[in-house]
Parts: C-alpha cells; structure tokens; sequence
C-alpha cells in the first residue's frame, strides 16, 4: 500500500497535472517543507546564535563557565531525546498516526521557548535557562522524529532527496529571516520597541518570544494539509504495551537491514560534529573573535544564507549520485573548511570560511535524512526515524562533552572547537564501504 502511495504521488509530481488530488498532494509537501521553515526559528535562535551567546555572556558567571555549563545542557537533552525517540517510535507505528504526536511535541517546545523570557541577566538564573533549555531541545528532537518520518510516505522514491534538500533549504531561508527580525526587529532598535528594557536584557530575551509565534503559525500548514497515516484503532495502552513488547524484535529487525547499522554508526559520528558545530558555533564566535550579539546574528544570517543555497544545489546531487556520495562530498567540505576555520586569527577570514562551512552543512543533513529514508524498511518509518534520532542524539552528549573537557583542561575555546573535525573524519571513513540502496526503489 505504501509503495502504491509513493509510485501515485510519483506519476503525479513527474506529470504535473492539475487536479484535486494533484493539487493537495502538492499542497501537503509544500506545507511538510514548511514545518522546516517554522521549527528552523528554534534551531537558529534558541539553540544556536542568540540564546547560547546570551547565556555565556550575560546569564553565566563567566564564558568559560558558561560554555561549560551549556555543553552538559546540550548533552542532556541529547540523552534524553535519545532514550525516548525510538520507544515513541514504535508507539508511533503500532497507533498508525504520526501528526497527534508532532502537535503534542511542538505545542510543549513553545510552551517550553515561551518560557525562556524568564531567564533574566544573573548568575541565579543559570539553573533555570539550563533546565527550560534542555527540556525544549528534548521536546524539539522528539518533533523532529515524527516529522521525518513522515517524509517517505508523502515523497516518490526519487523525489526523496530533493524534497529532503529542499526542506533543509526552506529551513535555512526561515531562520534567516527569523534572524533578520529578531535584529532589526528587536536587538537594533534604540530605544528596544514594545518599551523592553534593555538593562534587564528584555530585547534579547524578546527572540524566544519571536521564536514561538514563529514556529506556531508556520507549523499549523503541515497540520492541515499534509496527509498522515490512517489511525489502526490500537489505543494509546495497547500500543504501549505492543511497543514494550516488539521494540527490541523491532530494533533488530532494523538494524540487520542491510546498511543500516553501519549507517546509522556513521550518522553518530559525523552529526555528532554538526550538532556541537550548530550548538557551539556562535558561544565560539563571541568568545574567540570578541563578536558582539549583532555580529554573532550578522554570521548566523551568512551562514544561514550560504547553508540553505547548499541545501538547495545539493537535493539535485543527492536524487544524481546518491546520498552516500553526497554526504560523503559534505563532510569532506566541512573537515578542510572546519579546520581552517579554528586556525584562523583574522576576524575577516573566520567569517570568510565560515560562511564557506554553511555550504556543506545543509547537504550533510538533509542527504542523511535521505538516506535514511531509502534505507528504512516499510511498516516501520517511524521506529527506524526513532533508531535515527537514537544515533543523531544517544552519543550527541559526547562531542559536547569533549568540547567541554578539552576547552576547561586547555583554558581555550580554539582547542575545544577543534575537536569536531575529528567527528567527521571518523563518519566519513565508516560510510565509505556502505552500499546504497536503489534510488528508485524505497524500503
């Protein structure tokens, strides 16, 4: 049934035609690239450049301190996202629906972003900020679970990569112009509008507050309009206990497709890398290069803009060569630009290469999502998304951890940041043997 699903809506993309079930199949992967576009205003300015930088530099006793205490923050939410995803999994797939529980997960990471304005400029508000962080970046993982999930039952077997990339691209675009209103918006402006207090930091704290009307509309679309799996009538109870019962038969299932385990190692290694680069990358710049939260928000836009465009090229390669092949190409891109990048002492040249990494970026992440999705055997999308969302996340806590232990043991951020190209190198040599599956073919 699901291949007759893919090959329909493969008839239909390829022709063009007009129609009504043409017309909202088309709406509904508009609208699941969308959510791209709506949850990337959290990854952008809660996880990335506005509320880390904010968190170091102002909430934080010191940096050093406080790039410490974020990296265990990050680590946690990465454990926690990792033991939860594959059993939510497989309680996913033995319900049948997927969007009950991305609107769950979404509507708690809002709530939980919402209350992020509380955290004030003092030292007494460490504890909060780190236990709302890691409880919305758990949340948010969870989300993204469901999410990607959904990409191989709504896509054709050879659209897989370029609506993956083209996702990936549109989330680049949203966070971009999320950046853009949260700088001229709210940080710029003097006096702050809306009368925010600038000795409280109220205009900094404003962009969570941005962040959650933000992800809020644009995620209603994929609500709407993109089409979900029918119910199967087992219970929230059932599907429980079914889940307890056949995860594990369930996860070896998965893992001794062929590929799979050896991808999903891989996939470890590597967005171990990227999600210490993403989670790290604007505390580094501001502590390193002495960027202020103006220049850090003026990088995070180059970046944004240069990660979407390499999204965008690379969801073309990606359906050409294959994911492996581009994945493979994107990490070799960030381990030459990554190490360039903290061996430079010119703040010129480190927004130079910077801007260069963006390009590689978007492919690493939206070829994985790919790959994953072609790998993934049919009946269980959403345990093997779980399992990924296992590997992305489950050793997540280590690259944050080494970050961590190497800038406290070595006094220099320059050193801990350096360790993420070692991430790469170790994903890229795994991937190397895999074999891909049949681009035109899915499960």
């Amino acid at each position: 049934m699901v291949q007759d699903e893919e090959r329909a809506g493969k008839t239909e993309l390829a022709s063009g035609q007009s129609g009504g079930g043409a017309s909202a199949r088309r709406a509904g992967l508009i609208s699941w690239c969308l959510y791209d576009w709506a949850n990337s205003a959290f990854s952008t300015i809660v996880a990335t450049f506005i509320f880390p930088v904010y968190f170091t530099q102002m909430v934080a006793r010191d940096p050093i301190q406080g790039a410490t205490q974020w990296s265990y923050a990050v680590a946690a939410a990465a454990l926690a996202a990792a033991l939860g995803a594959p059993a939510l999994g497989t309680v996913a797939d033995n319900m049948g629906r997927r969007k009950p529980w991305l609107f769950a997960f979404t509507l708690l990471t809002l709530a939980l972003t919402t209350a992020l304005w509380q955290v004030e400029p003092s030292p007494r508000f460490v504890p909060l900020a780190l236990a709302l962080y890691a409880a919305a970046a758990t949340s948010f993982s969870f989300s993204l679970t469901f999410y990607n999930a959904m990409l191989r039952g709504i896509a054709p077997p050879d659209y897989l990569g370029r609506l993956s990339g083209w996702g990936w691209s549109l989330g680049y675009a949203g966070g971009l112009l999320c950046l853009v209103v949260a700088l001229f918006g709210l940080l710029k402006p003097e006096p702050p509008p809306f009368g925010l207090a600038v000795a409280q930091a109220e205009h900094i704290r404003a962009t969570n507050l941005l962040v959650s009307a933000w992800f809020g509309v644009f995620s209603i679309p994929i609500f709407v309009f993109t089409a979900d799996r029918p119910a199967t009538g087992v219970s929230v109870y059932q599907a429980v206990q079914q889940g307890i019962a056949g995860l594990a038969s369930s996860m070896r299932q998965i893992v001794r497709h062929p590929g799979m385990g050896r991808f999903l190692i891989a996939y470890m290694l590597y967005s171990n890398g990227v999600s210490t680069l993403f989670s790290f990358g604007g505390i580094y710049a501001a502590g390193v290069f002495g960027l202020s939260v103006d220049e850090v928000l003026h990088f995070g836009i180059v970046l944004n803009v240069t990660a979407g465009l390499g999204a965008a090229a690379f969801a073309w390669v990606d359906d050409l060569i294959g994911s492996k092949w581009t994945i493979l190409i994107a990490l070799c891109g960030l381990s030459s630009l990554g190490l360039a990048t903290v061996l430079v002492e010119s703040k010129d040249w480190f927004f130079l290469l910077g801007g260069a990494l963006g390009l590689f970026v978007g492919p690493a992440q939206a070829a994985g999502r790919s790959m994953m999705a072609r790998l993934a055997p049919s009946g269980l999308e959403t345990e093997a998304f779980g399992l990924y969302a296992l590997s992305g996340s489950a050793p997540v806590f280590a690259g944050p951890l080494v970050l961590g232990f190497v800038t406290s043991m070595f006094q220099s951020q320059r050193a801990g940041m350096s360790t993420i190209v070692l991430f790469f190198l170790a994903g890229m040599l795994l991937l190397l043997p895999l074999r891909e599956p049949n681009r035109s073919k899915a499960g």
